[in-house]
C-alpha cells in the first residue's frame, strides 16, 4: 500500500494525503523521527486538515517533544473542536508538563463530547491522582474499567489510587487483575507487594516475580527494600536498596530507605550520607528531609535537625511523621509546649498515629493536666482499631511461671541497665523468662541480655495481632510492659490481651490508660495509695524499692575535692526535657542566695547554641549572670569519663515540676555526690525520693521549695560534713535495697505468683 503513496509523491512531491499516510506507516514501524518529518511536510502542503495536526501531536509525544506536541493538538482543535482523542491526549500532555489545572478541563471536555471514551477517564484519573484527589482518581479509573474491563493499565492505576487511600485489600485485588490481564506487566507485581505489606502480609514473591519479568527494575528493588524495612529485616532491606541504587544511581528513594536502615543500625554518619544524597537528587522529597532530621537529632545536631524537619513540613504540610519528629527534637531541647503542639498536629492529621499520640501522652504525663487519663483512653480508642480484649486462655499448666518482658529498649538504654540485673537474678526454679524485643536495632547490650533469658522473641515488624498470636503460642502467664508510652512500645498488643495477667513495670511514669492492663508495679514511695486515682491499672506496691541499680565496678572511684577558692558547684546532668522553668527558677534563687555557688548543666542537647543562649537568658531574667553558669553539651568521650564528671559537683540537684531523675540520680549517688530532691505529688516527681529513701538518705528530701533551697545552702556550706559523707556513700549504697537485685527479683516473683493466683480466682486489685 505504501508503494502507491510513494508513486503519488513521485508525481506530486507535495501530495499531502500520501505524505500523511507514509508518516503513519513510519510511526507504526517505530521510525518516529521520519514520521514527524513526513507529517510536517503534509501539514505544510495542507494546513487545514485537523487529522494531520492531531497525528503529528501523537508522534511528537512519542519523541518526548512535548511542547511541540501540545502545539499540534491545539492546532487540530482550532480546526475542529470535537476531536475527542485530541482533547484527551492534550490533557495527558498537560499533566506530563505539570500543568494539572489546565489538564483537568481538557480531560473533562473529551468526556462531555464522548461520555464513553475510556482513555479520557484514564487520563482524568491520572490527573486527579497527581492532584492528591485519590478518591476521585479511583472513581475515574473504575469508570474506565467498566467501559473496558480488559484494560490492564486502568486496573494498575486503580490499584495505585486505592493503595494511596489506604484501601489495601482492594488495591491488592486491582494489582492482581492487572497482572492477570497482562502477564508480562512487571509494575503491578512490585506494587502488589507493597499493598500486602501494608496489611502486614509480607510476601517477597510479588517482588521476585516483578524482577524476573524486569531484572533491571529499580523500583521493584526499592519497594522490596521498604517492605523488608517494615518487617525490621534490616540487612536484606539494605541489600535491596543498594541493588536499586546500582541500577539507577540517580534514584532518590532508595537512598532515603538506606538512610533509614543505617539509622536503625546506629550507623548515623552513613545514614546522613545516604539521606544527603536523597535530598540532593530530589530536593522535594519530604520524607527524606524528615528522616534526615531524625539522623541529625541522633547525632546531637539539634539546630540542623529542626531545620530539616522545617523543610519537610514546608514541602508537605500534611506529613504527620515530620510533625512528630519535630516534636521529639523540641522535647530534647526542653521546649515542651511547642513539642506538645507538634505532636497534637501529627495526631490531628492522622488520628491513629500511635507513635505521635504516645509522644503527646509522655509530655502530658510529665506536665500533668486533669485530662491525662481520658487522653490515654483516647489513645486506645483511636490507635487500636479492633480486637481489644476478649481473649480466652486455657488453665495454667503446672510448673514454673512463664514471664514475658516486652521492651523496645533492649540496647544501650537506661531501662536495659536496670533490667539486666533483674534478668541475671531471677530464680529459674520459679520463672521461665521470655524477652520480647520490639526494636530492630541491636548492640552489645542486646547480646548480653539475649544470653540471660531462655527465650528471645523479636517482635519488630510484626503487626499487633501477629505479635499477640506469637505471645499466646508461648503460653505466657504474666506479660510485663517495660515501655509505656515511650519509643517502640507495643501497647497495641497489650490492648488486645496477650496473656492472662498483664502489668506495666519500670519504663514509664504514668498510667498506660489501657483497659486490658491489669497492674502497675511501683512501691509505697513512688506510688502512695493517695495516688491510685491517677491510674487506670490496679497499683501493685512492692515491699521495697521498685528498681535496682547496677553499681558497676567499672565506674571510676570517687575523686571529689573541695574547690580551693571556696566556690560550691551545684549541677544536674539530666536531659533538658526535665529542666522545667520551675527548676531553673528555683536554681536561680539558690544562686542568688548563695553567692559562692556555681551551676554546671551537662547534657547532649546543650550542643545547640540556640538552647544555650535560651538558658542563659532565662537565668539572666532571674538575676543570675552568665559567668556563674557552665553549660556543657556534646557526648562525653566514654561512660567512665561521664561518671568522673560528677567529681566536679559538690551537690547534685534533682529537677522539679516535671520528671525527676532516674538513672542520673543513681549515677550521682554512686559517685558520692549528695543529691537534694523535692517530695513530688506523683510518680514522675517521686523517683529520686524513692531512691534516697532506699539508701537511708531521707534528710535530702525537701518537703517544699523553701526547704529545698535551705538544704542546698546548708549542705553546700558544710564542707566537712560533705567530705565525711562522700567517702562512704558508695559502700552505703551498695548495701542498700537500691543495689540488691536478688531481693528485687524475689519481690517481683512473689508479686507475679500472687497476681496469677488472683486472676485464677477471678479477682484484681491493689496490693
Amino acid at each position: 500500500m505504501t508503494r502507491g503513496y510513494r508513486k503519488a509523491l513521485v508525481e506530486d512531491p507535495s501530495h499531502a494525503a500520501s505524505l500523511h499516510r507514509l508518516g503513519i506507516a513510519a510511526h507504526q514501524a517505530g521510525r518516529n523521527g521520519l514520521a514527524a518529518q513526513l507529517i510536517a511536510r503534509a501539514i505544510a502542503a495542507d494546513k487545514g486538515d485537523p487529522l494531520f495536526h492531531h497525528n503529528l501531536g501523537i508522534i511528537l509525544t512519542s519523541l518526548g517533544r512535548w511542547p511541540e506536541a501540545l502545539a499540534a493538538y491545539d492546532a487540530a482543535l482550532r480546526l475542529r473542536a470535537d476531536i475527542v482523542p485530541a482533547h484527551s491526549n492534550r490533557g495527558s500532555l498537560l499533566r506530563e508538563l505539570g500543568k494539572l489545572d489546565a489538564a483537568l478541563p481538557a480531560c473533562r471536555r473529551a468526556l462531555v463530547i464522548a461520555p464513553d471514551f475510556t482513555a479520557a477517564y484514564a487520563n482524568l484519573g491520572n490527573v486527579r491522582s497527581d492532584q492528591g484527589r485519590e478518591d476521585e482518581a479511583a472513581k475515574a479509573f473504575g469508570r474506565a474499567i467498566r467501559l473496558d474491563g480488559l484494560n490492564a493499565e486502568a486496573h494498575y492505576n486503580l490499584g495505585n489510587a486505592l493503595n494511596n487511600l489506604g484501601r489495601f485489600p482492594e488495591a491488592a485485588a486491582a494489582y492482581k487483575m492487572a497482572a492477570a490481564l497482562r502477564p508480562a506487566f512487571a509494575e503491578p507485581y512490585a506494587n502488589l507487594g507493597n499493598a500486602l505489606q501494608s496489611q502486614t502480609l509480607f510476601d517477597p514473591a510479588p517482588y521476585i516475580f516483578a524482577l524476573r519479568l524486569k531484572p533491571h527494575f529499580a523500583k521493584a528493588f526499592n519497594n522490596m527494600g521498604n517492605a523488608l524495612l517494615g518487617r525490621a529485616r534490616l540487612d536484606p532491606a539494605a541489600a535491596a536498596f543498594r541493588s536499586a541504587i546500582c541500577l539507577l544511581p540517580d534514584y532518590a528513594e532508595p537512598y532515603c530507605g538506606l538512610g533509614i536502615v543505617q539509622r536503625s543500625l546506629r550507623h548515623l554518619k552513613d545514614s546522613l550520607v545516604a539521606l544527603d544524597r536523597a535530598v540532593g537528587l530530589r530536593p522535594d522529597l519530604s520524607r527524606a528531609h524528615a528522616n534526615r532530621g531524625n539522623s541529625l537529632k541522633e547525632l546531637g545536631r539539634f539546630d540542623d535537625s529542626m531545620s530539616a524537619h522545617g523543610i519537610a513540613l514546608a514541602l508537605d504540610p500534611a506529613l504527620a511523621e515530620a510533625y512528630s519528629n519535630r516534636g521529639s527534637v523540641l522535647q530534647e531541647l526542653g521546649r515542651m509546649e511547642e513539642a506538645a503542639a507538634a505532636f497534637e498536629a501529627a495526631v490531628t492529621i492522622k488520628p491513629d498515629n500511635a507513635e505521635a499520640f504516645s509522644n503527646l501522652l509522655f509530655l502530658r504525663a510529665a506536665a500533668p493536666r486533669g485530662d491525662y487519663l481520658e487522653l490515654a483512653r483516647r489513645w486506645e480508642r483511636q490507635c487500636v482499631a479492633s480486637g481489644v480484649g476478649g481473649a480466652k486462655f486455657p488453665a495454667r499448666r503446672p510448673g514454673r511461671l512463664r514471664i514475658g518482658y516486652v521492651s523496645g529498649d533492649y540496647c544501650r538504654h537506661a531501662v536495659a541497665y536496670f533490667i539486666e540485673q533483674l534478668f541475671t537474678h531471677h530464680d529459674r526454679g520459679k520463672v521461665e523468662l521470655f524477652a520480647y524485643s520490639t526494636a530492630p536495632n541491636q548492640d552489645e547490650v542486646t547480646l548480653r541480655l539475649r544470653r540471660l533469658v531462655e527465650h528471645w522473641r523479636p517482635l519488630a515488624g510484626l503487626s499487633d495481632s501477629a505479635a499477640r498470636q506469637r505471645i499466646m503460642e508461648d503460653g505466657i502467664d504474666v506479660l510485663i510492659d517495660l515501655s509505656g508510652h515511650t519509643a517502640n512500645n507495643r501497647l497495641g498488643v497489650f490492648a488486645r490481651r496477650a496473656a492472662p495477667v498483664q502489668a506495666h513495670y519500670l519504663g514509664y511514669f504514668a498510667s498506660t490508660g489501657l483497659s486490658q492492663m491489669d497492674y502497675w508495679i511501683g512501691d509505697r514511695v513512688i506510688t502512695p495509695p493517695e495516688n491510685d486515682r491517677d491510674f487506670r491499672e490496679s497499683v501493685w506496691r512492692l515491699p521495697r524499692s521498685w528498681v535496682c541499680y547496677d553499681g558497676s565496678a567499672e565506674a571510676p572511684p570517687p575523686a571529689w575535692r573541695s574547690a580551693p577558692d571556696g566556690s560550691v558547684w551545684l549541677g544536674s546532668f539530666n536531659r533538658l526535657s526535665k529542666l522545667t522553668p520551675q527548676s531553673l527558677a528555683l536554681w536561680a534563687r539558690i544562686l542568688r542566695e548563695m553567692p559562692e555557688a556555681r551551676l554546671l548543666l551537662k547534657t547532649g542537647a546543650l550542643e545547640s547554641r540556640a538552647k544555650r543562649e535560651e538558658i542563659l537568658a532565662a537565668f539572666a531574667a532571674h538575676g543570675v549572670a552568665a559567668e556563674r553558669l557552665e553549660l556543657q553539651g556534646g557526648a562525653t568521650a566514654s561512660w567512665a569519663a561521664h561518671m568522673a564528671a560528677y567529681d566536679r559537683l559538690d551537690l547534685a540537684l534533682d529537677p522539679i515540676g516535671g520528671v525527676g531523675g532516674g538513672t542520673t540520680s543513681c549515677d550521682a549517688l554512686w559517685m558520692g555526690a549528695p543529691l537534694i530532691a523535692l517530695a513530688g505529688d506523683r510518680m514522675a516527681t517521686r523517683m529520686t525520693m524513692s531512691m534516697l529513701n532506699s539508701i537511708g538518705r531521707g534528710e535530702w528530701i525537701a518537703a517544699d521549695e523553701d526547704a529545698y533551697v535551705a538544704k542546698v545552702i546548708e549542705l553546700g556550706r558544710d564542707v566537712e560534713a560533705r567530705r565525711a559523707m562522700r567517702a562512704g556513700q558508695r559502700d552505703l549504697m551498695a548495701k542498700s535495697d537500691l543495689c540488691d537485685p536478688r531481693g528485687l527479683a524475689a519481690a517481683l516473683e512473689t508479686a507475679y505468683a500472687a497476681m496469677t493466683e488472683r486472676v485464677t480466682a477471678g479477682g484484681r486489685g491493689s496490693s
